[in-house]
Parts: structure tokens; sequence; C-alpha cells
């Protein structure tokens, strides 16, 4: 079903789609809020973040441990109830890692067809093959230091399309050279956006700057904005 662009036919899209998905499908949420996005070229945005519960991977500068296992679980259509109280454009899905549960692509099935702006961040562990071709995947590339080096599913390159993002979060000169080595060996700097970020409290942001100014590397420097607005600690911004 291709994607209509008037209004009144977009209603009636949505309308078929939820009538085609059992809005009582569930999925574990560890909290829905509201608040600008800090990262990935949506930076600076009103975004109603959807945080799923649950994640395969345990990196060592993970700031959201809480959603390994913290959550509950929420039917499709009380998620939405909760992401149309807001009155945004743009919801990012995030994690724990959102594709460890099927029904994240009904979620975003939906929202698509809403005409909602939607990005998935993910840490490519897991494939992106099926994922509604409207959304926005940020693959977050783990770097050796993140101590899951070895998780990247290689053949979700294939499946990136020309939106797709490749975040790089840079803890060390041993990760900033492991990542430079990844974007060339798969040819990323010529088809995608790339963005290094520094370990919030681990490198300071000044050194990954002049780094990439020094090596001309073609690349976007990207900070957690929300670390900066408020504590770095304060949860559901």
């Amino acid at each position: 079903m291709t994607r209509p662009r008037d209004t009144l036919t977009r209603l009636c899209y949505t309308k078929i789609l939820i009538m085609e998905i059992d809005l009582n499908s569930e999925l574990k949420i560890n909290e829905i809020f509201y608040s600008i996005q800090g990262e990935s070229t949506y930076a600076g945005e009103r975004t109603v973040f959807i945080r799923t519960t649950g994640c395969n991977l345990r990196c060592t500068y993970c700031d959201t441990k809480y959603s390994y296992y913290e959550g509950e679980m929420m039917s499709l259509e009380k998620i939405l109830q909760v992401v149309r109280g807001y009155n945004a454009d743009y919801v990012c899905l995030t994690g724990g890692e959102p594709l460890l549960q099927q029904n994240i692509h009904k979620l975003i099935h939906i929202l698509c067809g809403e005409n909602y702006k939607v990005s998935l961040e993910t840490s490519g562990s897991k494939s992106i093959e099926n994922l509604d071709s409207r959304v926005k995947v940020i693959l977050d590339v783990k770097t050796p230091d993140s101590g899951a080096k070895d998780s990247f599913l290689m053949k979700n390159i294939g499946f990136s399309r020309e939106n797709t993002e490749y975040k790089f979060v840079i803890t060390s000169e041993k990760d900033l050279e492991w990542s430079e080595n990844f974007c060339r060996q798969h040819d990323l700097l010529k088809k995608f956006t790339i963005l290094y970020s520094p370990s919030h409290g681990q490198i300071a942001e000044s050194w990954l700057a002049e780094k990439i100014l020094q090596k001309k590397l073609k690349v976007r420097l990207q900070l957690q904005q929300h670390k900066y607005i408020w504590l770095s600690t304060t949860r559901g911004v």
C-alpha cells in the first residue's frame, strides 16, 4: 500500500492501517516522555520519546541501564493515546533495544501512517531489513571500548537507506581510529550521515572536535544536547 499525499486520503489510509493491526497488541515500555531531541540530525526538535524495555547488549558507557528491566506492558492503543496527547510532529523510538520486540513494527507502521516523523535508535545488532521504509534509522555502531564491538550485524549496511544515520560513540583514540577504518572499509562516508559522539564524561568534546578538524573527517560532531540543558542524570528528558 503506497502512502497517500492529500490530508483526507491520509486519514482514511490511517484508519485502514489501524483496522489491519490489533491495537491490543502490547509492547513492554520503560517510559514515554516529551522533550527536546538531543541527538541525530533531528537535534533540537520537540519530540515524543518512546523508550522500550530490554537490551541484548551491556555497553560500558550506557546511560539508560534502568531500561534493561524496568517497564510495563502497554497496548498500542494506550501508547498512541499518550503520544497524541503531546501534539508533537516527531516521535523517537529508543531503548534499550526496540527491535527486540516484534510489535515495534506495528507501532512504527501506525505512527508513519499518521504522518509523524519517526526515527528509530538501534545498536544494529538486530536486522533492520523489514523496517517500514518511512522511518529514519539511527544505527549505533559499537566501538571497541563499548564492550560490544562485534555486535553489529554487517548485513544491515546493505539494508540501510539514504536517510539512515550511523552513530559512533567515541571514548578513546582507539575508538576514533577504529571508527575511521570502519567507515572507510564499508564506504559509509559517501552514502550516509556519520555522527561522532564523545562519550559524556569520558573524553572532552573539544578533543574530538579538534580531531575532526585536524583529520578533516567528513563526519558530524554530535553532542547530547539534553545533557547540557539538564543534568546528565535526569530522566525523562
